[in-house]
């Protein structure tokens, strides 16, 4: 007999797979041409494809406070010993694959337009926008995406490294007198500033404010859910994050707000609960949920160039661009288990060989905490 499977985080790789799906059909749906096409046979479903379905991307952006949360401070106390190193080690865990399929995105983007005219296809990439792809400053300094979702990757980047420093201003401001309340209130602070200010105005886009609302959710979500506090303080620090978010919506509702608010209470309830990865339906969930950030990456050119292709060599019947969409997600998923095998996992082999490991605070003890 084999050894059993390793226990997982079900619930976040299911809730990675599915929000990455979801992440698919919409660029598909947006983006077209088939999906003009097809939108003659179900225009309901494409329409909210195209409209609805981008707001998954909170799921992921949840999903990464709580994450963030779990690695860098688990128990919640402020304190790193080397923002720095830590920061550069986040770095090299998104860039380079990012900037693969960004390379990958450009030749795809020139091989698509011999084939259609379409306002999907980027023009030709310069050396300067590659360069601030690489730096994860294409948003802020003005470049245009060359792929479909890499801003994500860039504000993910950013709300991590907003934490590391977070974490260790606020160490500093402990001293050797540990408050086990400063990060937790720090955090529902800045996520409050968030969602009754930053996520208000669209300028804000391409900075981590804006997207703080939805990560603190998320960092809190896994700060409460300790087992090893009372549960009355649990609920007390979600309440922290959660009142601020149901008074943003009532200032002005915005569905992705109310998506991460509900994402953070699953998380709080049931993120920290393992499971085997043992039966088909498990494996795929786990699989997929692996393979999430190779097919965010890759997803785009991969449609792109089906949707030259189908627009080019077959004729436009919605039955058979429609069909088109099916391939398309189909090889992106598959595009995305290949990517992951020989780009994202030797990329990131060959990125911690050559980064010295971290070197961690100590874990401190408190006698007044939120346990």
């Amino acid at each position: 007999m084999g050894r059993p499977a390793p226990s997982q985080f079900g619930l976040i790789n299911l809730l990675k797979a599915g929000a990455a799906q979801l992440i698919v059909l919409h660029h598909l749906a947006f983006y077209g041409p088939m999906s003009d096409h097809a939108r003659a046979l179900l225009p309901s479903l494409v329409d909210w494809f195209s409209n609805s379905a981008r707001i998954a991307v909170q799921v992921f952006l949840v999903i990464g406070g709580f994450l963030a949360a779990k690695s860098l401070a688990p128990s919640g106390h402020a304190g790193y010993a080397d923002p720095l190193r830590a920061i550069w080690r986040r770095y090299a865990k998104l860039a380079p694959p990012f900037l693969a399929a960004t390379v990958i995105a450009a030749v795809a983007s020139a091989w698509a337009s011999r084939w259609m005219i379409h306002d999907s296809i980027s023009a030709p990439a310069t050396l300067a926008q590659l360069g601030a792809h690489a730096l994860l400053l294409h948003g802020v300094l003005g470049f245009p995406s060359v792929s479909a979702g890499a801003w994500y990757v860039a504000i993910d980047f950013q709300l991590y490294a907003l934490m590391v420093l977070a974490l260790a201003v606020g160490g500093v401001v402990e001293g050797k007198r540990p408050l086990a309340w400063l990060m937790p209130v720090s955090v529902a602070f800045g996520a409050t500033l968030s969602l009754l200010y930053f996520n208000l105005d669209a300028e804000w886009d391409n900075w981590a404010p804006y997207f703080f609302g939805s990560y603190g959710l998320g960092l809190m979500a896994w700060w409460a859910s300790d087992p090893r506090r009372k549960p009355g303080y649990g609920v007390l620090m979600m309440l922290m994050v959660l009142l601020p978010a149901v008074v943003g919506l009532a200032l002005q509702f915005r569905s992705r707000i109310a998506l991460a608010a509900v994402v953070a209470c699953v998380l709080f309830l049931f993120g920290r609960v393992k499971t085997a990865a043992e039966g088909r339906a498990w494996t795929l969930i786990h699989g997929l949920g692996k393979i999430s950030y190779s097919v965010f990456l890759i997803h785009f050119p991969v449609c792109l160039l089906v949707n030259a292709a189908f627009i080019h060599f077959v004729p436009p019947e919605p039955e058979l661009q429609a069909f088109g969409m099916l391939v398309a997600w189909g090889f992106s998923l598959g595009a995305g288990a290949l990517f992951h095998r020989w780009v994202e996992e030797p990329l990131g082999r060959l990125m911690q060989a050559l980064t010295p490991p971290l070197a961690t605070a100590p874990p401190r003890l408190s006698g007044v905490s939120f346990r």
